[in-house]
């Protein structure tokens, strides 16, 4: 089992000014931890399950990436969810395109349907009912692969979206692998089956997650989708970091391994985002002994 770093919280010691500092740190502890995965939220405004209110810092996802992509050489970067309603898909397709590149081809398109009402009315931007969310997101889905396939540049038409070309140049260095975020036994996990590489669901119990990926299993049969294809990820909150508590976040982690999850993803609270990092860095070569 893999360790991958998701920090949600941009409240950093030393206020705004010691933001960018602090993330070259992240990036630098992260990679000296050996994990495999760092990553981002897509949201305008802080969101409530943080505990912390909507006028917190937030920094722009990309924008973030592309900075990480800089002070960073191994691991693989990604928002954990980009919402499908904040960019119109031609243009996260070259987004992505450009972090890949950028980044020596580490970048992962972490994407699902979004859900956060109050910053899209806050920043104006459309907030559709969720199942023409969905629509959107396999149409953003089927654009992105026709973008990253080098020899389909013709246009695309959807419901919703009409691109006269889908030209891509540069393409990607590595096609990015696509995670689809949540465990919506009816549509999204249907979407993994059909489009992803990889899926991600909330490691709320290890029965849950067995449950969600029996379902995942029955999407692949029905679509013709090896299931052994798929990656299988979990966001497992914020672990302390600390001998005892380490072990004790690695039992924890076993009946997961068990069940064939092959990254758990932490979320890091504290001010100083890159010391916690080192502070659980020995657990990556933990949980590597699970399998």
């Amino acid at each position: 089992m893999e360790l991958g770093f998701h920090l949600p919280i941009f409240d950093i010691d030393g206020g705004t000014g010691a933001i960018a500092g602090e993330l070259a740190r992240v990036g630098a502890a992260a990679e000296a931890s050996g994990a495999s995965w760092l990553s981002f939220m897509d949201h305008y405004f802080q969101i409530e399950p943080t505990g912390l209110p909507a006028e917190a810092n937030m920094l722009e996802g990309y924008t973030t990436l592309g900075f990480l992509a800089a002070h960073t050489s191994a691991i693989d970067l990604g928002l954990l969810v980009t919402g499908v309603t904040y960019r119109h898909p031609g243009l996260l397709a070259k987004i992505v395109t450009t972090l890949d590149v950028l980044s020596g081809g580490r970048a992962v398109l972490g994407v699902g349907a979004a859900w956060f009402e109050r910053e899209h009315h806050g920043l104006g931007v459309p907030y559709p009912p969720v199942g023409e969310r969905f629509e959107r997101l396999e149409e953003t889905l089927r654009i992105c692969a026709q973008m990253w396939d080098p020899a389909e540049n013709g246009p695309f038409e959807g419901k919703h979206y009409q691109l006269a070309e889908t030209l891509c140049s540069p393409q990607p260095i590595n096609r990015p692998k696509v995670l689809i975020g949540g465990g919506g036994e009816r549509k999204t996990l249907r979407l993994v089956a059909q489009y992803g590489d990889a899926c991600n669901l909330f490691g709320t119990s290890p029965e849950d997650v067995r449950h969600k990926l029996d379902v995942l299993r029955g999407h692949c049969d029905d679509v013709g989708r090896d299931y052994a294809d798929i990656r299988k990820t979990i966001i497992a909150g914020n672990p302390r970091p600390g001998p005892d508590n380490r072990d004790e976040f690695v039992r924890a982690m076993a009946p997961y391994a068990e069940l064939g999850v092959q990254t758990v993803i932490v979320t890091p609270t504290t001010g100083s985002p890159a010391a916690w990092i080192d502070g659980m860095a020995p657990a990556v070569s933990q949980l590597a002994e699970l399998g």
